[in-house]
């Protein structure tokens, strides 16, 4: 794991975010980039060091929020684009090659009913990159236990697995694969992929209507400190990628989230 991003919107927490990652990238030997999201009409990517983009209009906010950090000795940079969100998102893959997007769910209040805003649902919803989802004022620390959960053991490729796996053996964490047999499941979805059973300990099988409401019923005896999924078109978040904005009645839940992306699916 080499480059980790984080979108960095309007949000009075932002630097919670920056510093969970900073905390995460400093423990993998990564380096960060942080974006600043923001949109104008015309499209045109640049990379730039923190000191080079004093001068630049609304980096002086950027700016703010590293300074709010421990950055712990790492060079955070700049990833600035001009244009469509996920197209700057896709710009500054295609030239650092991204390995992990880390941002924030929209609030842990539980009067605000949202969990993703239109932002960060737009970002996982159309990219294909590892993200991870931290709730406000977590602290970084070592993912003991992860579970894994799914409809279908499938992957298309080994690939998809990367973050999943280079967390795992980082932080030797016990890994406890869910699958979950809904309403036209087929016995090939019953096979799981070997690299994903090669890093479990432990496999649960159950039957729900949705993979969302499986999680629901085991997570309180499963304890997770990270809750893994993937953004398949049939999968997990189905219902829940149909739009940006994501309410927390649909889906919340207290720790990170690992979301792998199976567009390819």
């Amino acid at each position: 794991m080499k480059n980790i991003l984080v979108p960095i919107g309007t949000s009075p927490d932002a630097s919670e975010t920056l510093q969970y990652a900073v905390d995460f990238a400093t423990d993998f030997g990564a380096e960060v980039y942080v974006m600043e999201v923001f949109n104008v009409m015309s499209k045109a990517g640049t990379l730039a060091n923190v000191s080079e983009i004093v001068a630049e209009s609304g980096k002086e906010r950027l700016k703010g929020v590293i300074a709010q950090i421990d950055t712990k000795q790492i060079d955070i940079k700049i990833a600035s684009f001009k244009g469509d969100l996920v197209d700057g998102l896709l710009e500054i893959d295609n030239e650092l090659g991204i390995d992990l997007i880390i941002l924030a769910p929209r609030s842990n209040d539980i009067q605000e009913e949202v969990y993703l805003g239109p932002t960060s649902g737009k970002i996982i919803k159309q990219t294909n990159i590892p993200t991870l989802v931290v709730p406000k004022g977590t602290k970084y620390k070592p993912f003991g236990s992860i579970l894994v959960a799914f409809r279908s053991g499938i992957l298309k490729r080994k690939r998809i697995l990367n973050s999943l796996i280079t967390i795992s053996e980082k932080h030797r964490s016990k890994v406890n694969l869910l699958l979950v047999k809904t309403p036209g499941y087929t016995d090939d979805d019953l096979k799981i992929n070997t690299a994903l059973m090669d890093i479990s300990s432990h496999l649960t099988i159950t039957e729900n209507a949705t993979t969302y409401l499986g999680v629901l019923e085991h997570f309180q005896s499963k304890h997770p400190d990270l809750l893994c999924v993937f953004r398949r078109k049939r999968g997990f978040f189905k219902k829940l990628w149909e739009k940006s904005t994501i309410l927390k009645s649909e889906f919340s839940v207290p720790i990170p989230v690992l979301i792998l992306s199976t567009k390819k699916d």
